[in-house]
């Protein structure tokens, strides 16, 4: 027996599948799947571009016989939309596994979506893990469903799920040879001629997998009173059970197709049916789309973020049990860019030439907080670039501020630079600066094409940025020192007057990549409270009661960033 998380889980039962191949784009909660599956023995893992290249080699790969295992985040199955829809015609050779991780809460994400949609819209069959074991024992068998029905299975996850470490049993590896390839273009090849009877195959299909639900162990009722019955899935079965312990739950190990016979047999059996689920309505509409006579909780469910055993408890109309009250007067501690992060001096550049700036996917996006207050807009991946692009088109004839687009090295390689191609060709103009901290840092500090490493750490090619960028024509192309204030501030000011585009790569490793530290910096009696190192937002400087400002030597890297800001030379190495 031992600990595991949903993460660790999915990637053992994967694993112990005989599964081959792994594929993904980092994206928190998913990230640390991959990265266990990569340290197995006779596995081939990759950190992918983005997640729709991520699904298309895994579409390949199981083509052509093996078992795959591709995950991403809640997000990235919007970017693996694509070819993920048409897999679900064409059906797999070897066994496919999609993890797709929920983020309700949005603890890390820049919205709370609820997959089930996809695997509703798509008509792939759907499982709902509520503790690693069962994320275990799901993605283990899910490979031998996959090859048994052709088509790929869905592992729905969320935070609780992905990094809530409970008791698993792990077993051995199940040595499963390739599948033999062969030629079969009325199953592979999508073209309108062979999509349309690829269609009646599905169709087919989605009647034996709603055959197959019924009688599928992965639903479980457990049977308490007759009072009250409960529907739910994934880690909400853990608060239901929790707050409602004389309830019976049929607990969904399987969320699309639903299993609307036993359902209703359930409904039958108690005296009032509630469905509980947090941050979406699917689970609700789906079974009332069983005709299963579902009654409204006493009080509403909270229409946003993760639910807690107090939250079910209050909305059937019960007192929470007693717990202890929060502890007051506890300083606030807002995120915040890392001491010595070669982000801050672009930021607080850009700030100072009160730019427009649309931002993107990444810790930079940290720069729209106060003190920096440098950024405008995030929606997604690579939008940054292109949104710049609208925002020029829009102002195009009008005196308006200077538009620059801050994207991240990885995010660039993900889809930042889809969008460049798209400005280039299109002649558009403005400042696009790619912040090469030479990782993809908020998830865990992951390689990318850009610097070179791959997951496993096999011999790679690092591509260069800006002899990309030259390539596709941009004239402007210049790399600078963001550590370097002055070099930062004549560089912004020189591309947002050019008139065409200028692409500026902001080139320095993350600090907590290379954890180099130097003799850290102290203020001198020459302070004068002026307050101007406190706006560039470093965790390292503070201010005391008279505002004069002092440094955290603990926190403080040496990076003399604070230094080339004040006019007074107050700040000095130690």
């Amino acid at each position: 027996m031992e600990l595991m998380s949903g993460n660790e889980a999915i990637a053992q039962g994967a694993w112990e599948a005989g599964c081959t191949i792994g594929v993904a784009y980092p994206g928190t909660p998913s990230t640390e799947t991959l990265e266990a599956f990569a340290k197995k023995d006779d596995v081939y893992a990759e950190w992918c571009v983005n997640e729709k290249v991520a699904v298309e080699v895994g579409v390949g790969a199981s083509a052509a016989g093996a078992r795959v295992l591709a995950t991403m985040k809640h997000v990235g199955v919007n970017v693996a939309a694509d070819p993920l829809f048409t897999a679900a015609y064409t059906g797999v050779g070897g066994g496919f596994v999609i993890l797709a991780a929920d983020d309700p809460g949005m603890y890390s994400s820049q919205n709370e979506q609820d997959s089930h949609y996809y695997a509703m819209a798509a008509a792939l069959p759907c499982l709902d893990p509520a503790d690693s074991a069962e994320a275990l024992r799901f993605t283990r068998e899910a490979f031998d469903l996959s090859e048994r029905f052709d088509v790929p299975f869905l592992i729905r996850s969320s935070v609780r799920i992905s990094h809530t470490k409970t008791p698993v049993e792990p077993g051995e590896r199940q040595a499963v040879p390739l599948r033999p390839y062969e030629k079969n273009p009325a199953k592979w090849v999508m073209m309108p001629a062979f999509a349309k009877p690829r269609r009646l195959v599905q169709l087919d299909r989605i009647d034996a997998l709603r055959a197959w639900v019924e009688e599928c162990p992965y639903n479980e009722v457990i049977r308490l009173g007759s009072a009250v019955g409960v529907v739910c899935a994934g880690a909400v079965y853990q608060h239901v059970a929790e707050a409602l312990p004389e309830a019976s739950i049929f607990k969904l190990g399987v969320t699309w197709p639903l299993p609307a016979q036993a359902l209703r047999d359930f409904a039958d059996s108690v005296d009032a049916l509630y469905v509980v689920e947090e941050a979406s309505t699917y689970l609700i509409d789906a079974v009332r789309a069983c005709r299963v006579p579902v009654v409204d909780t006493p009080q509403p469910l909270p229409r946003a973020g993760e639910l807690t055993p107090g939250l079910v408890r209050a909305a059937f109309g019960l007192e929470e049990p007693p717990h202890a009250a929060p502890v007051e007067g506890l300083p606030p501690r807002p995120p915040a860019l890392c001491a010595g992060c070669p982000h801050r001096l672009v930021f607080k550049e850009l700030a100072r030439m009160k730019a427009i700036v649309t931002g993107d996917i990444g810790c930079y996006t940290l720069g729209a907080l106060p003190p920096l207050s440098a950024m405008d807009t995030t929606v997604d991946m690579g939008a940054s670039v292109s949104m710049s692009h609208g925002f020029e088109l829009a102002l195009a004839g009008t005196e308006h501020k200077p538009v620059v687009a801050v994207i991240g090295d990885s995010t660039f390689a993900h889809s930042g630079l889809s969008s460049l191609i798209s400005t280039v060709y299109n002649q558009g103009s403005g400042t696009v600066c790619v912040l090469d901290n030479r990782t993809t840092a908020m998830t865990g500090r992951q390689g990318n094409p850009f610097n070179g490493v791959t997951l496993q750490h096999r011999p790679s090619r690092e591509l260069n940025i800006e002899g990309v960028v030259s390539a596709l024509g941009v004239e402007d192309v210049r790399v600078i020192d963001p550590n370097d204030a002055e070099a930062v501030r004549t560089a912004l000011k020189e591309a947002t007057a050019f008139e065409g585009l200028s692409v500026l790569v902001f080139r320095s490793p993350c600090v907590l990549l290379e954890r180099v530290s130097k003799k850290p910096y102290e203020v001198t009696s020459k302070c004068t409270a002026c307050g101007v190192c406190a706006t560039l937002g470093c965790p390292a400087i503070a201010r005391d009661e008279m505002g004069v400002a002092y440094i955290d030597r603990a926190q403080c890297i040496g990076c003399g960033q604070c230094a080339q800001y004040c006019r007074f030379d107050a700040i000095v190495k130690e």
